[in-house]
């Protein structure tokens, strides 16, 4: 097991489904990781789906259709029978094949795509769970080694610029727009890479939710590599 990840108080792990989704995030612990060494061929099935856009979702009818491999089959049963747990918990779960994910330019000074470290958001109380199969996976970041871009004076000079309702709170308008989500890394930082094949459940930032929300972002792919991923 990586000590990144077993020497970190802000990452609990777990040995089983049902130790990820009832372990209780609390103090500073806002990550929970099913820490696993998974056997197949994920390579093989990434090579037989197709990218239809940069984002294609994968339906497991998909997988089912695929003339695999005794190992590309012994992937696909894993990712086939993720999906079921997640479902059978309650969960919403999505595998993508991702060649990239939509960049955010409109502005020079800040950005709220996903490669930008961020928190997600819920009215509800839920939890974020992503697994990469293949290519390259998500960072994630401890909270107090991150600023909310909102807070950095150069930032919120210009955000304040662009407010031009007057009938909005400057905050209403950060939050409308997504701009508090989004922080910046302090140096001397150390993000931790949550690699390939673990089951992650990550803190959201919603009205019940006891610890700061996980700060994480999506990781710049591997030329001419897609990416298998799992996301709810």
């Amino acid at each position: 097991m990586s000590s990144a990840f077993s020497d970190n108080k802000q990452i609990g792990i777990a040995t089983t489904f049902s130790e990820l989704v009832q372990t209780d995030f609390k103090g500073e612990r806002n990550a929970l990781c099913w820490y696993r060494n998974l056997e197949g061929d994920f390579k093989e099935l990434v090579s037989q789906l197709q990218l239809k856009e940069n984002i294609t979702v994968v339906e497991p009818k998909d997988l089912l259709a695929l003339q695999l491999s005794e190992q590309g089959n012994r992937a696909r049963e894993i990712i086939l029978n993720d999906l079921q747990l997640l479902t059978d918990f309650g969960a919403a779960p999505v595998l993508n094949l991702l060649k990239c994910y939509e960049r955010d330019d409109a502005f020079d000074f800040i950005t709220t795509d996903v490669y930008s470290f961020h928190v997600d958001r819920s009215p509800i109380a839920t939890d974020t769970f992503l697994c990469t199969y293949h290519g390259a996976a998500s960072d994630l970041i401890a909270n107090e080694q991150a600023v909310q871009k909102i807070l950095i004076p150069e930032i919120r000079e210009q955000l304040k610029a662009l407010h031009d309702d007057p009938t909005e709170a400057f905050e209403e308008f950060l939050k409308d727009n997504y701009f508090d989500l989004h922080y910046e890394a302090l140096p001397p930082a150390t993000p931790i890479n949550l690699g390939v094949g673990h089951l992650w459940r990550l803190a959201v930032d919603h009205p019940e939710q006891q610890v700061f929300p996980c700060i994480h972002r999506a990781p710049i792919e591997k030329e001419g590599e897609y990416r298998l991923l799992l996301i709810c």
